[in-house]
């Protein structure tokens, strides 16, 4: 019986363990860039709301397109007709007549605009530039939440590639002090050269913590971005330490910038929805012309005394041409306001173009600094490698002291924290400048 037990009891460790286990890969997951814009499209709540916009827009086309339909209109009426009197021109002889007191009306109303002076085709213009608006603004949006993305899953490879440089140091020091303490049992080196070392190892271990934290903080932030509400560790590709490459020139840039930028596709539109405004405007000059049906069904007659109890049906058709005076002299005002508005439009979109000229120059010369700056770090890890040799030769021969060998690892670790930013930085300015191109 206790050995049934504990096997059960085994079973169910074992069973535990194995979940547990489970459970903590499944809140670990490596992504690709891509694979996150992907998981943002569609779960992030800016994302969503700028395509209930997109849909609001498209619904606002359809109204538009639905002035061209005729209107039909339908009335129906109960009355109650009371008592009348007649009576001679002065008012004498007045003798009383009882009509029918219960009347009826009903209508049947329908017309038609087959010419408006281009009001609702305007309009439906117009509604259709809102719509392309709409999509070009979530465009937008969806690219700052892309390049947000990649600012944090840039952080979290640069903070991963840091804890990496601690945590070789951590070893190296961990090293250093069990050597150290076998030279002071040799009587070879004071308790103090162990203290520094030791001293090292805290400063390592506190910086190896502020840097696990942080990114604790980043992907917090980034599972926000992406719309995720599970606790997950988002962990970095390793093919994304892969520099690209600068052998591309300014004028792709500028180019890509010119075809893909969403500000300049949003000027531009902005253009064409002002001289759409314009032909809406003009169209008040013009007369509107209408078809047009009813049908009437009265009761009683009132139009004999006394009114009889008859039901009388008429109909007509009929064209109707419908012109503003008003428009002479007030109309024009409007018009000249728009094109003055348009002309606004284009000066806006002139300026526009060279802030980007100047954005995409500003960001395509800091992309090739990253690349000196990147080749300068690595010449400093290399001399700091070389200086830390040196020293620990030094050292290990009794010519140098344990706080040169102390400042030789902190110039090597400095150098190579440095390096890490440094490939990161080049990263940075290479998606930055996808960015101000906008075609991230």
């Amino acid at each position: 019986m206790n050995r049934r037990i504990l096997l059960t009891a085994i079973c169910m460790i074992v069973y535990v363990g194995t979940t547990g286990m489970m459970r903590a890969q499944s809140q670990k997951l490596t992504l690709s860039l891509d694979e996150l814009f992907r998981t943002a499209e569609k779960n992030n709540t800016s994302i969503k709301s700028f395509q209930s916009a997109i849909d609001e827009a498209d619904a606002g086309v359809k109204a538009a397109n639905s002035e061209r339909l005729p209107d039909l209109n339908t009335s129906l009426a109960l009355s109650y007709l009371g008592k009348c009197t007649i009576m001679d021109g002065d008012f004498s002889n007045a003798y009383g007549a009882n009509p029918p007191h219960f009347g009826t009306n009903f209508a049947l109303q329908a017309s038609w605009a087959v010419y408006t002076g281009g009001a609702i085709t305007s309009g439906v213009n117009l509604a259709k530039l809102n719509a392309e608006m709409a999509r070009l603004n979530a465009k937008d949006n969806e690219q700052n939440v892309r390049m947000l993305i990649t600012g944090y899953y840039l952080q979290l490879h640069n903070l991963k590639n840091q804890e990496k440089v601690f945590e070789e140091n951590i070893t190296l020091t961990q090293t250093l002090i069990s050597q150290t303490k076998k030279r002071q049992d040799e009587g070879v080196v004071l308790k103090n050269d162990i203290t520094r070392y030791e001293l090292q190892m805290e400063a390592l271990r506190l910086g190896r913590t502020q840097v696990q934290s942080k990114a604790k903080i980043i992907n917090h932030q980034l599972l926000t971005a992406l719309g995720i509400k599970d606790d997950i560790a988002i962990l970095t590709t390793e093919a994304f330490e892969a520099s690209p490459e600068k052998s591309v020139d300014e004028s792709y840039w500028q180019s890509a910038a010119t075809t893909n930028s969403i500000a300049l596709q949003k000027s531009q539109l902005g253009i064409r929805m002002s001289e759409q405004k314009t032909k809406l405007q003009k169209s008040a000059n013009l007369p509107s012309v209408a078809i047009f049906a009813e049908d009437h069904l009265d009761g009683p007659y009132v139009n004999d005394l006394p009114p009889k109890d008859v039901r009388v049906n008429s109909w007509y058709v009929g064209v109707g041409v419908k012109y503003s005076l008003s428009s002479i002299w007030k109309n024009s005002k409007k018009v000249k306001h728009s094109k003055i508005a348009t002309q606004t439009a284009i000066e806006q979109h002139n300026a526009l173009n060279e802030n980007i000229e100047n954005a995409v120059q500003a960001a395509y010369t800091d992309y090739l600094i990253t690349f000196t700056e990147l080749e300068t770090s690595k010449k400093q890890v290399e001399l700091a490698n070389e200086n830390y040799d040196v020293i620990s030769n030094r050292y290990s021969n009794g010519l140098a002291l344990v706080t040169d060998m102390v400042d030789a690892q902190n110039q090597r670790l400095d150098a190579q924290l440095k390096l890490v930013s440094s490939r990161i930085n080049v990263l940075y300015n290479y998606y930055n400048l996808k960015f101000v191109t906008g075609t991230l």
